[in-house]
């Protein structure tokens, strides 16, 4: 029932109420006396469980400022622009035009590309996104005592969109502290720093809006969501924790404008961290392999196991000649655990088998036609161009 703005109700309508309240009450009561045979009302009524109250926060729910961060961390971000080579595919009709009819080579353009990164290393290690170094011919660092320093690829990992650069130019470069993203907690404040449409050393602040968010970037999607505005140029630069670590590398936004609507995604540094040593050593990262195509499992599904969750991963295809087909998994089998870890996702079981190194023998438990088993795998290399 809807009330009218401005007008209060009338006394008919209070006193219906009063009416109606007491006629119920005095079935209540007779009920209460006559069940049974004797009287409920001189039993000692049970209180209902009064629930935990929510705690008091202690520590200020919001920084007076983010001064201090900012101080301690910005000197490390830097911006990074490159040359790309010519466009691959498609054809300029007026350039293709003038090459007929004049006989000469007309080069493209080279394309720009502007985005961040940090400083991870004094030695001029600096981390950044692949999107924004791919197909570079030449990158430039800038610093923010403004210096401009080219750099080059150390590695690069296209998986993940990370990549690691190192300064040409030697020397002591100031260096951003690495924190534990496994830490953050959602409603905690980060502070994202880059160059947002090429606007150097931006400042942005917000809070973690979600982790673990899956957002069809790739296998490994795991990614912190937070509202502090990102843009197109922020991409390849540090998401800052209130102490000035570095908790994540901003990588991607949703946006339909093209501009920040709050709903910005960073790479956790935990991942990254991982990645590091094989990107210094090798220059790309080498992967365990499964070789299989796996699918959540469906509610179903679940029911016609007879499980209560849908935890696990529903095995749809196994690569012939595979790690897991010469061990025996079957299309069809439920993989509820991996090395004792229990599964609670499908998309946890390539982060696992990524992270586990290569020749490594690893048991799967799987459901397959109502029974448990487990199954030893021996994991082969992720290829290249993956197969499943």
């Amino acid at each position: 029932m809807s009330a009218t703005p401005g007008r209060r109700p009338g006394r008919g309508t209070r006193r219906v109420l009063k009416v109606g309240g007491g006629a119920v009450l005095a079935l209540v009561l007779g009920y209460l006396v006559y069940a049974g045979g004797q009287s409920l009302l001189g039993r000692a009524s049970v209180p209902p469980p009064v629930p935990p109250a929510i705690p008091a926060v202690v520590a200020p729910a919001r920084p007076d400022s983010f001064v201090g961060v900012v101080d301690a961390a910005r000197a490390a971000v830097v911006n990074i622009s490159t040359v790309r080579g010519p466009r691959q595919g498609g054809v300029d009709s007026y350039r293709e035009f003038l090459e007929r009819y004049f006989g000469e080579r007309i080069p493209e353009e080279p394309t720009q590309s502007l985005g961040s990164g940090v400083i991870v290393d004094p030695t001029g290690f600096v981390l950044t996104n692949n999107h924004v170094i791919e197909g570079a011919q030449i990158i430039m660092v800038r610093l923010a005592d403004e210096r401009e320093l080219e750099a080059q690829v150390v590695g690069r990992d296209a998986r993940t969109d990370v990549a690691l650069l190192r300064l040409r130019e030697g020397g002591q470069f100031p260096t951003a502290r690495l924190g534990d993203s496994d830490a953050l907690r959602v409603g905690e404040w980060v502070v994202a720093i880059g160059n947002p449409f090429g606007l150097e050393q931006t400042v942005t602040a917000g809070i973690v809006s979600a982790k673990g968010r899956v957002i069809g970037a790739g296998p490994y999607d795991d990614f912190i969501q937070t509202d502090a505005a990102i843009n197109p140029g922020n991409s390849g630069g540090p998401l800052f924790n209130t102490q000035g670590e570095v908790v994540g590398i901003n990588s991607a936004i949703f946006s339909q404008s093209g501009g920040s609507v709050g709903i910005g995604f960073a790479i956790p540094i935990n991942l990254v961290r991982e990645l590091l040593p094989q990107l210094k050593d090798k220059g790309r990262v080498s992967r365990g392999w499964l070789g299989l195509a796996i699918a959540p499992v469906t509610p179903d599904l679940a029911r016609r196991l007879n499980r209560p969750t849908r935890d696990g991963a529903v095995v749809g295809e196994v690569v012939p000649g595979g790690p897991a087909a010469r061990a025996g998994v079957r299309t069809g089998d439920v993989i509820v655990a991996f090395q004792g870890r229990a599964l609670r996702r499908a998309d946890e079981l390539p982060r696992l088998t990524a992270k586990t190194p290569v020749g490594s023998e690893i048991t799967l438990t799987l459901l397959r036609g109502g029974q448990e088993l487990a199954v030893k795998v021996r994991l082969g290399e992720l290829p290249e161009t993956p197969r499943r």
